[in-house]
């Protein structure tokens, strides 16, 4: 009788996905597993892994979201977000658009007890660990050598290292000059909150620092400036509003922070090429 086949977390991911990660690594003794992947617009169901994963969103559109219970998230993923997936647990994503991520699977055994990976953690800020992954991504473009493997595992090392000891645990420390994730700060509470107002003077001091140097920032950290980036997240929220609510269209301009109705349509059909009575329709034929 043959032995049964043991699947590993990539090889779910792929099958779930239908394709391979475009580049992949590991380490036996270490017990880690690391690989990038590129993905396009859709709804993903993933069964269950057998070794938890740290996620971290290096390109693509800020909307990906995961499945909570009933619904997909109002919170979404955006580049330089990060994300732990733990052992035994199904998810499940929704992409809009191209999706290029980098996974760091651990042997279960090596974070057992360990509180950051008892359970889902979508879409938060960390600097340091999405900066480690991105060194890791660059070298692995960089020609083959000894020298090369053993520095990418040193920091593929330390990256582990750093989610075993917790990623929250370095981000509050002082600083005088502009810190990384306060700029990640002002994107979560836009996230959460999309229907406020955000002058560009407040986000600025928000971030400790002038208004032309957090626009500067602000688009280095996610492609847009911060006035795309609120009315997409107006727009997302008002995306699911119309396929999940019965709400109006001048409830949800409302919801979202619009001024009216009529500034709301205009502004949701640059962003999306339909009305937004266009987008609903097609929603409510897609669940049928």
């Amino acid at each position: 009788m043959r032995p049964e086949t043991v699947w590993t977390g990539e090889a779910i991911i792929a099958d779930a996905i239908g394709r391979a990660p475009d580049v992949q690594l590991g380490s036996a003794p270490a017990g880690w597993r690391l690989s990038r992947w590129r993905q396009f617009v859709g709804s993903y169901a993933l069964p269950a892994l057998p070794d938890p994963i740290f996620v971290v969103h290096i390109a693509g559109k800020p909307t990906v979201r995961t499945w909570e219970r009933d619904g997909w998230s109002e919170m979404s993923s955006f580049p330089g977000c990060a994300t732990i997936v733990p052992a035994g647990l199904p998810t499940g994503w929704l992409v809009d658009g191209e999706l290029d991520v980098v996974t760091l699977s651990l042997a279960a055994e090596q974070v057992r007890g360990v509180d950051q990976f008892a359970k889902m953690n979508f879409a938060f800020s960390d600097p340091l660990g999405v900066a480690l992954t991105r060194q890791v991504l660059g070298e692995l473009y960089a020609p083959a050598t000894p020298e090369r493997d053993c520095y990418v595992e040193a920091l593929v090392d330390a990256l582990q290292a750093h989610m075993l000891r917790g990623p929250s645990s370095g981000q509050n420390i002082p600083s005088s000059g502009f810190s990384a994730h306060r700029v990640h700060q002002v994107m979560n509470l836009i996230k959460q909150h999309p229907e406020e107002e955000y002058p560009l003077e407040r986000m600025a001091a928000d971030a400790g620092v002038t208004p032309t140097h957090f626009i500067r920032i602000f688009k280095k950290a996610s492609g847009v400036t911060p006035h795309q980036y609120v009315m997409r997240a107006k727009l997302d929220r008002a995306q699911q509003l119309l396929a999940d609510t019965g709400l109006n269209l001048a409830q949800i301009a409302e919801a979202v922070g619009f001024a009216s109705q009529s500034h709301f349509a205009r502004a949701f059909r640059q962003f999306t090429n339909q009305t937004p009575g266009d987008f609903r329709r097609r929603r409510q034929e897609q669940m049928r």
